[in-house]
């Protein structure tokens, strides 16, 4: 029998928004500490991270906006899936002292322990439309970054610089995280229909954006409300993302997807100059 060398690297938990690569077990929390403030651990370069740059993954950057968005002091930690508690990333821990330490805040959790902790009191819309407008980020919109990012050109100038040479300067390994992204990206996508179909998935997309645009038309948020939410960061963190300058897009059909529609791109480029000025 071979070795399995592959079990090594640990990181290749859950890239993807949602669906697990593989089931793990918990881990211990990253040393602790006394932290005078809240630590979120996203996907990011150490420099990016460093800055309070934007996350590269979109399920990282959508809790890292919303924290912004409810006023929330935080610093970022360049972090993988196999340091989060969970096994998956983003995940917060609390600012703490030695004699009263803190529980990590999965993502599941962050958006009811922001509401406690903020003072903005963010509520999302209660327009009845909401979970029909968010299954578009989460299925349509979602299958089309997927694809994108792990099974087109982009796997290499993308997927590639972002989740595998970091993992390991082992060749074999990186070659198995990269075989394993490709294998989970094929295996999400076939979830929904019989073959992969690349026309069928950009073509949603295309629908999904062309619906967001129409809802979001000359509002400053979705939904006409009068402050950012968490829908807001959903969309954001595609958006920003498909076009942040400093992301390598080989394959552009759904950046180009997003470049159609001005509302959308306002809208991310509000959120960039308001909460991201920094950067």
């Amino acid at each position: 029998m071979v070795p399995n060398i592959f079990a090594v690297p640990a990181p290749i938990r859950q890239l993807f928004d949602k669906f697990p690569l593989l089931t793990y077990p918990s881990n211990d929390l990253p040393h602790r500490t006394r932290r005078n403030g809240h630590v979120l651990y996203v996907f990011a370069t150490e420099d990016g991270a460093a800055a309070g740059a934007p996350s590269y993954n979109p399920a990282c950057l959508k809790w890292q906006t919303y924290l912004k968005f409810s006023k929330i002091d935080f610093r970022l930690v360049s972090s993988n899936n196999h340091a989060s508690p969970s096994g998956a990333l983003p995940f917060l821990l609390p600012s703490s002292t030695d004699s009263n330490p803190t529980k990590p805040i999965a993502s599941g959790k962050l958006q009811r322990w922001a509401m406690d902790k903020s003072s903005t009191g963010i509520e999302e819309s209660s327009d009845l439309r909401y979970e029909a407008y968010l299954s578009l980020l989460d299925h349509r919109i979602r299958r089309a970054w997927i694809y994108s990012v792990y099974l087109s050109p982009n796997a290499i100038s993308i997927a590639e610089p972002l989740y595998v040479l970091p993992a390991s300067n082992n060749p074999l390994v990186r070659l198995s995280i990269a075989y394993d992204l490709k294998r989970a990206a094929e295996k999400e996508l076939l979830k929904f229909s019989a073959v992969i179909n690349t026309e069928s998935i950009y073509s949603e997309a295309d629908d999904a954006l062309e619906a967001l645009e129409t809802l979001l038309g000359s509002d400053k948020w979705f939904f006409g409300v009068s402050k950012p939410t968490l829908f807001d960061a959903s969309v954001f963190a595609y958006t920003h993302l498909l076009l942040d300058e400093h992301m390598d897009w080989v394959e552009t059909r759904l950046r180009d997807a997003v470049r159609k529609h001005r509302h959308l791109v306002k809208h991310r480029d509000r959120i960039v100059t308001s909460y991201f000025s920094e950067i």
